[in-house]
Formats: C-alpha cells, structure tokens, sequence
C-alpha cells in the first residue's frame, strides 16, 4: 500500500515514515501543498496523511481540490486543530478522518489499518429506493446518482448497513469517525440534514428516521 504524508515538518515526516516503511507501507512525502498536489496528479496513492497548516496551499484547500478530481482516497488530517467548527470544516472538505497532535504512533497506525480495512469490504446496499455502491462510491435514487461527501457516504452506507437497528449517536461516532473519547455528537445531525437534503426524499421514501435523545434509525 502506497501513502502520501504532506507534511511541512521534516521531523514528523521522518518519524511517520520509518514507523510506516516498517510495517511494510511505500511511503512518498512532500513539505508543501502544492507539492503535494503535483504528487496526487502523477502517482496513485492508496492513503493520503495531511497537515492542516501548510505552505503554498492549506491542507484544506488540498483536500477540497483532491475532491474536486473526484478523487476517492482516504484522507486523514494530522493536525493541531481541534475545534469542532474545524472538525466539521476539515470532514465537509472530504476528509475521512481527524486525528489531533499530538497523537500516539499505534493509534494512527491502527486506523490506517482500518482505512485499508474498509476498502476491502465491496458490497452494494440498498435503503427503499437508495442504492448504495461501497466499491464504487456511488449513491443511486431512481436511477438517478447523488454526489455524497466521503463523511456523508460513510454515514449513509452505515446507517444502511444496520437498517432496522436503533443507531446512537455514540455508536456513529465510534464506528463512522472511529472517534472513542467524549465528543460532541452534535456534529452527526448536521451530516444527517445534509444528506436528507441531497436526497431530496419524498415524505414516504423518508428511510432515516430521527430517535429523539437517541439517535437514528433507517427503515426501508
């Protein structure tokens, strides 16, 4: 598997990559996002690890341009920033995770794996008149596809995936951000809304349903 670290401190960048190169992953770096970007354009990588404050371009705007490809790697943002407006900015971006410094090698490593994990789950789901293409990462409604953030396409297919099953919002938080520490989940409802939106569901095709206190439910 081949990840890319953009990273504008070298140290960092040397840390990552002897740890990763160890557990076997190719490792490509650059110190800018611009540099960055360039590398994304000519290479195919499997995972992209990317700091929020860099030079010549953020990693946000590198992550947005990164969408903007229609580019489906994973991207986890390494970075000091942790305010919740930040989070919901950096997942709304296209990010498929957050991890904040400074953070613990293992723990990275971990959900690297489960990155990789994931991708190896192809399978499609159906929700009532939702189909949901996890190989493809295409969102049908009446033959009719749907442009899904990566957040928002997690959501989904996980609320897809446990329809029929009360989901709490502790349970979404842990098993779609892999987040296991007191968060705010406050940060779901606004994915959920933005999902409902892009749906754009008849009242009868309304296959998410809210748990008041609880969290969601999704019904064919």
């Amino acid at each position: 598997m081949h990840i890319l670290i953009v990273e504008d401190e070298a140290g960092i960048i040397q840390f990552l990559q002897q740890g990763l190169e160890e557990e076997g992953y190719q490792i490509t770096s650059a110190l800018d996002g611009l540099k960055g970007y360039e590398l994304i354009q000519n290479q195919k990588f499997d995972l992209i690890l990317l700091d929020w404050m860099l030079p010549k371009m953020t990693g946000l705007e590198l992550c947005k341009a990164i969408r903007l490809k229609d580019l489906q790697t994973p991207i986890l943002f390494l970075t000091a920033k942790d305010t919740i407006q930040e989070t919901i900015d950096g997942l709304k971006a296209g990010a498929n995770d957050y991890i904040k410094k400074p953070f613990s090698f293992e723990e990275l490593l971990e959900r690297i794996k489960i990155h990789f994990r994931n991708q190896k789950e192809p399978e499609t789901v159906t929700l009532g008149t939702i189909t949901i293409d996890s190989k493809q990462h295409r969102v049908l409604i009446h033959s009719q596809e749907i442009n899904l953030t990566q957040r928002e396409f997690q959501l989904l297919l996980y609320l897809a995936k446990n329809k029929g099953k009360v989901c709490t919002r502790t349970q979404i938080i842990e098993d779609v951000w892999d987040i296991h520490f007191e968060y705010d989940t406050g940060v779901i409802d606004v994915f959920i809304n933005a999902i409902r939106k892009k749906l754009n569901l008849k009242i009868e095709e309304d296959y998410i349903k809210t748990i008041r206190g609880v969290g969601y439910i999704a019904n064919d």
